[in-house]
């Protein structure tokens, strides 16, 4: 369980190219927008633990009418840029193409004789809510049809839930990019609204009540302009939903109803069909570990609950599943790799008997109950294995998938048989199969059409040995038989203890097919390898993230891959941190890098709303080991006037709630002043976010951008913008 705030969900930024411009329309030239002056420079000078620390543009985080001018300026001039490319125009028709040709298919699930899932078919703009039943397939929510998409909004399903009964579902949705969702309740037959909207619903999915009678969801307190922007998510509460009356709040901090919570503890509550129990978790921040509570089902609707603890943060927990009056529990508590522990009824972790142990060659992900047996995802590298076992017997066995890839989705319920998951590879769009524990084997749904490109490119995975004698997993991506150095990507995230696996990226492939090769560097920080792999990459540890990422990219030189010319580093938001240390580290390792809304001033981050959330993961300047961590990690910090920097391409949205759109600014406007002679651009979204609840059109629009500035800076003649030096 993670807080959803966390920037871990860049992630799915960098798996997606989201983002888009929006001025000058296409077809401007450098004539029409001059280039925009620097930012001014007003240095504040501070003092952490004897070290002085001076930021120059500290104004720029009020986001006030002449920083928000700049940045528009600026977005402005790189769009003038990138539209000087000629074959831009041609490059973006065939990523559209490329991605309306492949159907997508994600948060599969089943609930009351129905399955419920989203799809972006062939040809659409955004994914569509889905239910099929026996009266067959059909839209329940399509975003673009809403009454409110008007004057160039966008909105986007951000989590939904439907009722343990399947005769209703709880969505929550949000406007351009922002992730403020909304949360409605919809009757699945009639496909209307019957209750809602409720605001200030960000954080989902919720729980329904065992007899779908109402709900329990997250809510966030009211704030106004008078409060500071780092307590903007201090004081979540639980409410209790029954939708002909008011949510009330059952539990949460400074209710006075339930567990003492501190003011930064997200409570959540889970809930199942069959359990005598309702579970209530508490999520600190982005930190994995959670603290759990129970009490009884009927009970936990009433403010006046008495809720037992099961779970101490110090057990490191980071899953519970609930099945009957058992609990089974993923812990990394001497086990780096995670173990599964059953809880009996009655017990706390402490008591808890081991059920599979961990071991080297596989991490656990999640468990997942059904009503025959448990079900376990692990993988092994970047690839998964779901194993079975049944509770009773404790006999483990690996169930061959359909394919060689990653399940990046996994559902099943307690109280029926088998388990579905979405199953894709770098190479195969996601498909859903369900296992069928009559047939021992997996069946596909048949809900999507598949592409498959196997003969057309080469996967290889092999690893990069880092400075201290670690290697470094490394998966590369080419075209087959291909020749000489080639111009490539290299992607990088490490933070969260968030893995990059095998999941296939559409807008990956249009890169593919253009000739470009694909890296992906596994480095320290993420959970490729387990907890230990996580930890020996953060606090002290962080500066192993950068140095595995310059390990994989001396490697891919080293073996001819490519050059340093033709090398340029990928990633965004808190795999900003690597890229941009990567880029101030060893500037002459690469021709350039696009950074998708990073996080390039830690030393900030939790002064803005999203920043206390993330102390866990990054620590605070009021500790000075923490201090030192964070100055560590800074871009910012790290550049140096007359160094040549490669070509940066980064992006901002000023919807983001994740990142503030002054921490990719003030790195443009850092960057430039350096007087490196290379191009810095800060590309911006004024209708955008993090990426979350990008429509495809603004993800296919950078998507071409990203290839045009690689190409362009990897020296291809006919990528040159006309009329730029």
């Amino acid at each position: 369980m993670r807080l959803q705030q966390g920037t871990f969900l860049g992630l799915l930024l960098l798996r997606t190219f989201t983002g888009c411009s929006d001025s000058p329309a296409l077809g401007a030239t450098v004539a029409d927008v001059s280039r925009p002056p620097g930012a001014k420079i007003k240095p504040v000078a501070e003092e952490f633990w004897g070290q002085t620390v001076t930021d120059d543009y500290r104004y720029m985080e009020r986001l006030d009418e002449p920083t928000l001018e700049w940045m528009r300026g600026q977005g402005a001039f790189t769009r003038s840029i990138l539209d000087r490319i000629r074959p831009l125009a041609s490059l973006r028709r065939e990523v559209e193409s490329t991605t309306a040709g492949i159907d997508l298919i994600q948060s599969y699930s089943f609930s009351g004789g129905r399955t419920f899932f989203e799809e972006r078919a062939p040809g659409g703009t955004d994914f569509v809510l889905k239910v099929a039943d026996s009266q067959g397939v059909r839209d329940l929510i399509n975003t673009t049809n809403l009454p409110s998409t008007v004057r160039g909004r966008s909105y986007a399903i951000n989590y939904y839930m439907p009722s343990p009964d399947g005769t209703k579902i709880a969505v929550g949705i949000s406007e351009s990019g922002s992730e403020d969702a909304t949360l409605s309740i919809y009757d699945v037959r009639a496909r209307a609204r019957v209750a809602g909207p409720v605001d200030r619903a960000q954080f989902g999915p919720p729980a329904w009540s065992p007899d779908s009678s109402g709900l329990f969801f997250d809510r966030l307190r009211k704030t106004s302009r008078a409060d500071s922007a780092a307590t903007r998510y201090e004081y979540p509460t639980v409410e209790f939903w029954r939708f002909d009356s008011v949510p009330r709040k059952v539990v949460g901090p400074g209710t006075g109803y339930g567990p003492n919570l501190g003011a930064d503890e997200l409570p959540l509550v889970i809930t199942g069909v069959g359990t005598p129990y309702t579970a209530l978790i508490s999520v600190k921040g982005v930190e994995d570990d959670i603290s759990v509570w129970v009490a009884p089902a009927q009970q936990a609707d009433h403010p006046t609950t008495s809720w037992r603890k099961i779970v101490d943060r110090a057990d490191g927990v980071t899953h519970v599943e609930m099945r009957g009056s058992d609990f089974y529990l993923l812990s990394h508590k001497d086990a780096p790799t995670f173990k599964i522990l059953r809880l009996r009824e009655g017990g706390t972790a402490g008591t808890a008997s081991v059920l599979l142990p961990a071991t080297s060659d596989r991490v656990i992900e999640s468990i997942r109950a059904a009503s025959d047996v448990l079900y376990v995802v692990a993988t092994h590298g970047s690839y998964s294995q779901i194993l079975r076992m049944p509770v009773a017997s404790g006999h483990i066995e690996e169930i061959p998938l359909p394919l060689r890839g990653h399940v990046t989705e996994a559902f099943s319920r307690p109280s029926e048989p088998g388990i579905a998951i979405t199953l894709s590879s770098w190479l195969t769009p996601s498909s859903v199969y369900f296992y069928d524990p009559a047939r021992l084997a997996f069946e596909p749904r048949k809900l999507a059409k598949v592409t498959r490109h196997p003969n057309e490119y080469q996967v290889s995975d092999s690893s990069a040995l880092a400075g201290d004698g670690v290697a470094v997993p490394l998966t590369l991506i080419q075209q087959r038989n291909i020749r000489g150095p080639a111009i490539t990507i290299l992607e990088a995230y490490g933070s969260y203890g968030t893995s990059l696996l095998a999941d296939f990226n559409p807008r990956r492939m249009a890169a593919l097919q253009k000739g470009i090769t694909y890296g992906i560097c596994h480095v320290r920080g993420g959970g490729e390898l387990g907890e230990s792999w996580r930890l020996a990459g953060k606090d002290a540890n962080k500066p192993n993230s950068w140095g595995d990422l310059i390990a994989c990219a001396q490697d891919m030189v080293k073996h001819g891959v490519t050059t340093s010319e033709r090398l340029f580093i990928f990633g965004g938001s808190a795999g900003g941190i690597a890229i941009g240390r990567a880029l101030t580290e060893r500037p002459d390792l690469f021709a350039g890098a696009l950074d998708l809304v990073p996080i390039a001033n830690p030393l900030r981050l939790e002064f803005s709303a999203n920043g206390p959330p993330n102390i866990p993961e990054f620590g605070t300047v009021a500790d000075p080991a923490g201090f030192a961590n964070l100055y560590a990690m800074d871009t910012i910090q790290h550049l140096k006037r007359g160094v040549q920097y490669p070509a940066v391409m980064i992006t901002a949205g000023l919807n983001d709630p994740r990142v503030e759109p002054w921490q990719p600014a003030k790195f443009a406007a850092a960057l430039q002043a350096t007087g490196s002679s290379n191009p810095t651009l800060l590309r911006l979204d004024e209708r955008g976010g993090h990426g979350i609840g990008a429509t495809k059109a603004q993800t296919d629009s950078l998507t071409a951008d990203s290839i045009a500035f690689v190409l362009w800076r990897a020296g291809l003649e006919e990528w040159q913008p006309s009329g730029v030096p």
